[in-house]
């Protein structure tokens, strides 16, 4: 595994400790598998947090993607989850009663992993 990018904090627009605490709003703690569900009233505000990260942060990995040999499997791997990130953008909450609540949780696992590839941590 490579060593984790160093990115500019005053010139970035990612606040990447910003996008994990909302992503752990809607799934718990990295490694927690019991996560609590959002509040009802706060969970269209959630998902449009989620959905507005996800919006800035791809283009994000998509730079840093140009960097990266065409054939290395780091290249690869971030760019099938930028392609895994857009249609969740693309979909829509299912129409039943928990559809909200799991569309969120969607958001945030692919948020989660987009980040773990802007930071250099995901695993190819």
């Amino acid at each position: 595994m490579s060593a984790p990018v160093e990115h500019a904090t005053d010139t970035d627009p990612v606040d990447i400790a910003t996008m994990r605490e909302t992503a752990a709003q809607a799934l718990g703690i990295e490694d927690e598998t019991d996560a609590p569900l959002p509040a009802p009233e706060a969970l269209d505000t959630l998902i449009g947090q989620l959905r507005g990260h996800l919006e800035m942060l791809i283009p994000e990995v998509e730079k840093e993607l140009a960097q990266l040999p065409k054939e290395s499997s780091r290249r690869y791997c971030a760019s099938a989850c930028v392609g895994e990130a857009r249609g969740k953008l693309a979909a829509r909450p299912a129409p039943r009663p928990d559809g909200e609540v799991e569309y969120a949780r969607r958001l945030a696992r692919i948020l989660r992993a987009l980040l773990d590839h802007f930071e250099g941590n995901a695993a190819p």
